[in-house]
């Protein structure tokens, strides 16, 4: 009975191996595929995300405790220090005003002309970002009337391991998550020298001034950027993951050889940006390199639990015990009654 399960166990180990050999011979024409290499741009950047902020935020506030009488900018105006913004009365002018007024026309009149309001100005050039108030609005001392900036920026967390890559005057270009088709360019003015440390992973704050600032930009809005390192217009391109690397560091592809088989050749890269790589020399615009896929094995594929028919981890035929050649998983019980009967005898 033994001989027999042992004997079907290789038959049908021999007909798996069989069949996968056939499958792999097959679909050989599927296990490689051609990628050609291509002339165009790339780049290698730093990746960051931030925010845009002003960079200088001035809020405009109340002199004096009273009542808003007149609002003279909105939200997006443009204005100039020294500009009168709003008018205001104190609250004394409000309750001398609003008992002339109840004496009649004339009287309230005469006390406007005496009275006069407290005006209120922008202390920079800059646009108006927030309105705090309406009028007629009751407010104390120095409650905000205004936020003025003077320039949006973009405030960028770069991580510890790129900031050494990373200079004043280094171009960047900008995408806001609201306009993800739209990008902004600029450049690096300011990297800050105190780090900041969430969870065991040190940022530091780049700031960067778009040479000119879009109008659908707004103050809070979240920025993805890139602080470019080296960019080339026209470089002959490859997909990265056709490019190996050998121990020594060596870079190759598996281009057809003169033979018309696959033959391992040299290159040297340049840029590496994600999915394509720059082949500095070795390649030109047209040639061709295979792109290796996963070859299909017997350990992986849906055949090996029969190959492994009749195996156990130890090894030995079926009904014998792991790493006891000739001993049936029986005999091992009958041997381990005998040690536990011996005391006994």
């Amino acid at each position: 009975m033994k001989t027999k399960i042992a004997i079907t166990a290789l038959v049908l180990a021999g007909a798996a191996a069989a069949f996968l050999y056939t499958r792999q011979k097959a679909n050989g024409k599927d296990q490689m595929r051609t990628v050609t290499a291509e002339s165009g741009p790339i780049m290698e950047a730093v990746e960051a995300t931030g925010s845009v902020e002003p960079m200088n935020r001035v809020e405009v506030r109340s002199p004096i405790a009273g009542r808003i009488d007149q609002l003279l900018a909105e939200e997006g105006d443009k204005v100039a220090a020294g500009r009168i913004v709003a008018w205001m009365s104190s609250s004394d002018r409000v309750a001398v005003l609003d008992a002339a007024k109840a004496k009649g026309k004339e009287e309230h009149l005469r006390w406007l002309d005496a009275y006069k309001p407290t005006p209120i100005v922008a202390p920079i050039s800059g646009d108006v970002i927030l309105r705090n108030v309406v009028v007629g609005e009751q407010v104390a001392a120095s409650a905000i009337i205004y936020a003025v900036s003077d320039r949006l920026i973009v405030s960028a967390s770069v991580d510890e391991s790129d900031i050494g890559r990373v200079k004043v005057g280094m171009p960047a270009e900008i995408t806001l998550d609201s306009y993800p088709d739209k990008t902004a360019v600029g450049k690096v003015f300011r990297i800050l020298f105190e780090g900041k440390n969430v969870s065991n992973v040190i940022t530091y704050m780049v700031k960067i001034s778009p040479n000119r600032i879009p109008p659908y930009f707004r103050s809070q809005m979240t920025a993805n950027i890139k602080l470019v390192i080296r960019r080339k217009p026209d470089a002959v391109l490859l997909l990265s993951n056709a490019v190996r690397e050998g121990r020594g560091g060596d870079k190759t592809v598996l281009a057809p050889g003169p033979d018309g088989k696959p033959a391992r050749l040299p290159v040297e890269v340049g840029i590496e940006s994600g999915e394509m790589t720059e082949i500095v020399s070795g390649l030109k615009p047209g040639d061709q390199v295979y792109l290796q896929s996963k070859r299909y094995t017997p350990q992986s594929g849906p055949m090996s639990s029969l190959l492994s028919f009749g195996r156990r981890p130890g090894g030995g035929a079926p009904g014998q015990q792991p790493g006891r050649p000739g001993q049936t998983q029986q005999g091992a019980g009958a041997q381990r009654s005998r040690r536990s009967a011996a005391p006994g005898d």
